[in-house]
């Protein structure tokens, strides 16, 4: 043996092999453990949604715009879908081929028929229904009779919504004339009098709202009987535009105007990322909390008032605020942290008893080398106490010198040297007695 094999014990390679026996199946069934678990595991967080909005000219792409500038400092690139409204954003949300995750929606839109396979991820705005004329008189939708409407395009929320108010009303579709227009080409249709009474279902922000507000000779319509229809339908609200709001020093409205709106909601397919569902929904808060002319501060966004059912990672959100790790860490690394974490837990379940189990095998692994030998010892005891003959003891000393030789290629780490220290003193202890034994029966024979 050279210096510094009797410096340093027995050889690398030996120690080696006595702990890859033990920690080599912990390794294996940690890395077992650790795929299994990994299949558990929600994939990561896709970087690129597509949002359905609406119009270019609709308070629906505006605030898409400001849904994909907070997305962006996330790291998540969110695709502005143009449409021609709230039905159509439906249709790419049933369609799993659109590619569509997720679309700003009227309230009411997809309540007749409940589609399945969506969420509502929050309430976010009133959208209220305006009744733009040009002549200055009362106006409801049981006198639309003899007179030409725009209805909205097909596919938009308005051309839903007016739909529900006529067919409450039992108003024939053969009273008035409508014109499938929406948007600024409504209001220009009414400017232009190309038609009477233009409808929507447009946030105030919308550009084409505020013209009409402020146009000479065109009127709003007040609903006297709001009351009524919110009572019907749980996707109504009823709000206010109070007078002088579109211009202070024109008075403009002239008086307070009652207004039906249903409420705007952000919808989503129910496998959109939960990640992703939180995310949204920060946004939205950021985008809409700050209220409006109909919205109080902080009144959106909510959980009330949705047409689909309510996404439980939002629902938890607006009413408990951000997962505790999103509080204090940037998103990407909150959501590595967390996905880490479920990783970790059923490890740990794994990991703990097999530590706790791994060192005493260990130990019992190096002793067992030491005790074996103890064996083979007890039986040369046993043979002495039997009557001695030279065979006898001849094969004892066979047996010690195959201990001997055992002993020279066992190897052990230095905490356990003394034990086998002790098991070579009990060779030679036991050897010297068959020694004794052998020349006494020499010497009397």
């Amino acid at each position: 043996m050279t210096k510094k094999e009797r410096k340093n014990g027995p050889p690398s390679s030996a120690r080696f092999g006595a702990l890859l026996s033990i920690w080599g199946p912990v390794l294996l069934l940690t890395a077992v453990g650790f795929v299994v678990a990994f299949q558990f595991i929600e994939p990561a967080p896709p970087r690129h949604l597509v949002m359905a909005t609406g119009a270019t000219d609709g308070a629906y792409y505006r605030f898409g715009l400001k849904y994909r500038e907070v997305l962006e400092r996330h790291g998540v690139e969110l695709e502005l879908r143009t449409t021609a409204g709230s039905v159509e954003n439906l249709e790419l949300l049933r369609d799993p081929e659109s590619g569509v995750d997720v679309a700003l929606m009227q309230g009411g839109v997809g309540s007749k028929d409940s589609p399945a396979g969506l969420n509502g991820l929050a309430s976010l705005f009133f959208e209220p229904i305006w009744f733009f004329h040009r002549e200055e008189m009362p106006l409801t939708v049981r006198n639309f009779e003899g007179l030409r409407l725009a209805i909205g395009e097909p596919g938009s929320g308005t051309h839903e919504a007016l739909d529900h108010l006529i067919e409450n009303n039992e108003l024939p579709l053969t009273a008035f004339e409508a014109v499938e227009l929406g948007g600024s080409a409504a209001a220009d249709a009414l400017l232009n009098g190309q038609v009477d009474v233009s409808c929507f279902v447009a946030a105030i922000e919308a550009p084409y709202i505020q013209r009409l507000l402020l146009a000479d000779g065109i009127h709003l319509t007040s609903f006297v009987r709001a009351e009524a229809y919110i009572r019907r339908y749980h996707f109504l609200a009823k709000v206010e535009l109070p007078r002088g709001t579109a211009d202070l020093r024109r008075d403009i409205p002239p008086t307070d105007i009652k207004m039906l709106a249903p409420v705007a909601s952000l919808a989503a397919r129910e496998t959109l990322h939960p990640t992703i569902v939180v995310l949204l929904v920060q946004a939205a808060t950021e985008v809409h909390s700050n209220g409006g002319i109909f919205e109080k501060e902080r009144q959106f966004p909510s959980v009330y008032n949705t047409t689909f059912p309510i996404n439980r990672d939002a629902r938890r959100y607006i009413e408990k605020g951000p997962p505790w790790l999103q509080r204090f860490l940037p998103f990407w690394i909150a959501v590595a942290v967390d996905r880490l974490i479920i990783l970790l837990i059923p490890l740990a379940t794994l990991l703990i008893p097999l530590f706790k189990i791994a060192p005493p095998t260990y130990r019992w692994r190096i002793r067992s080398r030491i005790y074996t030998q103890y064996k083979y010892l007890f039986d040369v005891e046993s043979d002495l106490l039997q009557e001695p003959t030279l065979e006898r003891l001849d094969a004892c000393l066979v047996t010690i010198g195959k201990i001997d030789d055992e002993l020279g290629e066992i190897s052990v780490p230095l905490s356990y040297a003394d034990q086998m220290y002790q098991l070579r003193m009990h060779v030679r202890f036991v050897k010297q007695r068959v020694d004794q034994a052998r020349e006494k029966l020499l010497h009397t024979g």
